[in-house]
């Protein structure tokens, strides 16, 4: 289809300058031709490119973003406006995304020869991560994130657009089913996408890896390459480590980026949440062999994965929901002061609990210290030395659960209101399941008084378990009888 000229009407819109000419699709700006109107947000009309040169993934492309757009929502997504008739003028109208692409941030850093620091590469990868975990929620796979595909608000949120080769598991998979081949940007693509498998969240995962290996050494993990045999080399050779080719790159982000581009998908993150949240928290990050790495894997380790992967057979996905419910962030609120032991071991039986039950589950222990607590004219309660006893006292709190299974943080938040302390924390990092001590007072009571347990379980983004405060038999019989109890 030629460019449609500025001042062209199309069933109630007036279209406007073309913002670009892609290869599958010009956009346009576009307002309604009724003054009255207003949508609240800029819009673009996005036409697929009907040419004769061009192949039916134009046509399927549209048939499944139009697909997608509809069902996808949330502030990562543009909100979707109309759509035109395949057989007369195709076109989608969606919200315009004010800011600025990915892509263009990286070829600006190019042309200036600069290279951004490690910070503002987790700052951008945290925000896309965090954009794709909120498709994931929705049974859905971008399976074509790329920086050209990004947009990053003046805010720092991540929007993700062209949702062409995209994978929803309530509805009819078209690109598979018309093109029979695998699909997608060749840089981007995920080892398992390569043989034509869609739909597991952990492909988006990888294709992050792509853009943050980028962003840290300027180059592409594995090139550009154009043929099927090029592409299959991803499915048992990984790249250079980045501080081959950068140095400057700090172990952490180094051991992010390449657990991201593992070839065998259950060897990355289990979920974009998870790499949002070791990019959010980079001092908590265990950098183990593939953070220190400093030269390329040997050919003799590369050959036995060429040999695994000839006859490995890759199976569908389960839907992303459920893969993802089974990789969660789990969140347990440990109390700072005048917690009892009782308090303490309920919480700890709680959380080990939770996460036998959930295989690939990381932890993240959080107290919430008041700010009044931290006086900084006491040398013996300043700041610094209240965050480094509540860490420690956390760690001394988890020991006994299985953290070799289960990666685990630690966390130490300021602030007079522990309830929106909490509640922040869970939306900002994802989290899926909160654990905390249940109010020891009676139900009557807290119809009155609003208390952290009920604020935090009306308000918090995710499941809340609430934990009643108990002893084992014995240690309570003991404790019955006016023994003295050991310390848990």
């Amino acid at each position: 289809m030629k460019l449609l000229e500025a001042g062209t009407g199309i069933d109630g819109f007036i279209v406007g300058e073309c913002l670009h000419a892609g290869g599958m699709a010009h956009i346009y700006e576009v307002t309604y031709t009724d003054p009255s109107r207003n949508a609240g947000f800029p819009m673009a009309m996005k036409v697929p490119r009907m040419t004769g040169g061009d192949g039916a993934e134009t046509i399927v492309s549209f048939e499944v973003e139009h697909q997608m757009l509809q069902v996808l929502s949330g502030p990562h997504v543009p909100r979707f406006i109309a759509a035109g008739d395949l057989t007369r003028v195709p076109y989608l109208v969606m919200e315009y995304i004010e800011g600025q692409s990915l892509q263009d941030r990286i070829d600006q850093a190019a042309r200036e020869r600069l290279r951004p620091s490690a910070e503002e590469i987790a700052r951008v990868g945290a925000a896309v991560a965090t954009a794709a975990h909120s498709l994931h929620q929705q049974d859905a796979v971008h399976l074509d994130i790329k920086p050209g595909n990004v947009m990053i608000r003046p805010d720092g949120r991540a929007v993700l657009l062209d949702f062409g080769l995209g994978w929803h598991a309530h509805y009819p998979d078209l690109m598979a089913e018309e093109m029979r081949v695998a699909v997608g940007s060749p840089p981007w693509m995920a080892p398992e996408q390569v043989v034509g498998v869609r739909g597991d969240p952990r492909s988006d995962v990888f294709a992050i890896g792509v853009m943050l290996y980028e962003m840290a050494t300027g180059e592409l993990p594995f090139g550009d390459p154009q043929t099927r045999g090029g592409l299959r080399q991803r499915l048992w050779m990984d790249p250079p480590p980045p501080r081959v080719l950068a140095p400057q790159t700090p172990g952490w982000l180094q051991e992010i980026i390449l657990r991201c581009l593992e070839p065998e998908a259950q060897q990355r993150y289990g979920s974009a949440a998870q790499l949002a949240f070791d990019l959010s928290n980079p001092d908590q990050v265990h950098v183990g062999e593939r953070g220190l790495r400093a030269r390329r894997t040997s050919w003799g380790v590369h050959l036995k994965r060429w040999l695994k992967a000839a006859g490995l057979h890759y199976k569908p996905s389960p839907l992303p929901s459920a893969q993802i419910d089974q990789a969660p962030i789990v969140m347990v609120a440990v109390p700072w002061k005048d917690a009892s032991d009782a308090t303490l071991f309920s919480l700890r039986r709680a959380t080990e609990r939770s996460l036998g039950v959930r295989s690939g589950a990381r932890l993240a222990c959080v107290t919430v210290v008041a700010p009044g607590d931290m006086d900084a004219t006491d040398e013996r309660m300043s700041e610094v030395h209240v965050q480094r006893w509540q860490l420690d006292r956390l760690r001394q709190w988890a020991l006994g659960l299985d953290l070799e299974t289960h990666p685990a943080s630690f966390h130490v938040l300021e602030s007079g209101d522990v309830a929106d302390a909490l509640v922040r924390y869970a939306r900002t990092n994802g989290v899926s399941l909160m654990i905390l001590g249940a109010a020891t007072h009676g139900l009557k009571l807290q119809r009155l008084i609003a208390t952290v347990p009920v604020r935090v379980a009306m308000e918090a983004p995710c499941s809340v378990m609430l934990v009643k405060q108990a002893l084992p038999f014995e240690r309570l019989a003991a404790a019955t009888m006016g023994h003295v109890v050991a310390p848990l």
